[in-house]
């Protein structure tokens, strides 16, 4: 794809960007055919300060970023269940790196989410514990996500769930134990799964839920055609989730390939005033059921290079936020962010 350049709206303005990977991926073969996601993370086979200072030095004011899990930089050995801890331990030495200012003036990676297995149940308390130590002032939370569906050709590599596991006992007792220590739970999943987030979220209201990728609209295998037509399920979905004060969601995640967007590997890119436009009806159906005090617009890089740079997605954003008050835009930018991952910025 051949480069779209467009010069950096609001340059001056503060973001947070609560989610963001960091991996090296270099052995990653892509499968046979190679999927959309697949093709899309080989785009940034390694992904690690370097690269998310020189996306963060593009032109936006990047003042802080937060690290999800992604898998990577596991512990070779040890208990299984400890050996996620791994990633915490590399991304906290990320964090002190960016840190001491030798490497700019942005803070990479001060919060980090990282893994647990939470069908553990109460048993997982010492993974949780661990990670504490690993990261006492930047680990938040925990993302293990419960992304499942009927169609295997929708998630592909990422098909690794049972059916329903945000109901089962032992998983929910694990989310307890989150919401006993004070942590946070990342949720990532699809449309359809919509209803299960809200019955978690409404059976363990003490929990502080982040709703990632405004729940991953359809549009490819068996939901080719339908992202559309089954757009008013989801937002009846998305108004449910915002009924449950306990959930933030993060706005981002449609230049992933699973909703079908025209966007996605176009030649040439897609412009940020294009992306606005296309994204622009969950966007802000997203926002008027939350409100910007519980939104964050958030990159999803490296994966989301599949559809644009990140200069390109931020500018997009600010394209899309443009009639939004100044008190909206610093809470969907930066506010939002700081206040549920409790950052000093």
């Amino acid at each position: 794809m051949s480069a779209v350049i467009d010069a950096i709206s609001d340059p001056w303005r503060p973001i947070v960007d609560p989610h963001h990977h960091l991996w090296d991926r270099r052995g990653f073969a892509l499968s046979a055919g190679g999927t959309p996601f697949e093709k899309a993370i080989s785009l940034s086979p390694l992904y690690l300060l370097d690269q998310l200072n020189a996306d963060m030095a593009a032109g936006h004011n990047i003042v802080a970023t937060v690290f999800l899990e992604c898998g990577t930089f596991y512990r070779a050995d040890g208990p299984p269940a400890l050996r996620c801890v791994g990633e915490t331990e590399f991304v906290n030495g990320v964090a002190a790196m960016s840190a001491s200012g030798l490497y700019g003036p942005a803070r990479a990676c001060a919060g980090i989410v990282g893994h647990a297995d939470l069908t553990l149940g109460a048993a997982v308390r010492p993974v949780l514990e661990a990670h504490l130590a690993a990261a006492p002032t930047r680990f938040r939370g925990i993302r293990h996500s419960p992304a499942w569906d009927a169609d295997p050709a929708v998630l592909g590599i990422l098909q690794r769930n049972p059916p329903g596991l945000l109901a089962q006992p032992a998983f929910r007792a694990g989310l307890a134990e989150l919401a006993a220590l004070g942590l946070s739970y990342d949720c990532w999943l699809l449309a359809p799964q919509l209803p299960e987030l809200v019955a978690m979220a409404r059976a363990l209201p003490q929990l502080t839920i982040i709703c990632d990728h405004l729940a991953t609209p359809l549009g490819t295998a068996s939901y080719a055609g339908r992202r559309d037509p089954d757009f008013a399920g989801w937002a009846s979905g998305i108004g449910a989730l915002a009924d449950c004060p306990n959930v933030v969601m993060k706005l981002g995640g449609l230049a992933m390939p699973f909703g079908g967007f025209a966007s996605f590997m176009a030649d040439p890119p897609a412009t940020a005033q294009m992306l606005a436009d296309e994204w622009r009806p969950w966007l802000e159906t997203a926002i008027t059921a939350f409100g910007a005090d519980r939104c964050m617009f958030e990159s999803n890089f490296p994966v989301d290079r599949g559809t644009c740079d990140y200069a390109t997605l931020w500018n997009a954003f600010k394209s899309f936020s443009a009639g939004a008050t100044e008190a909206e835009k610093t809470a969907l930018f930066s506010g939002t962010a700081a206040r549920v991952y409790r950052l000093s910025i």
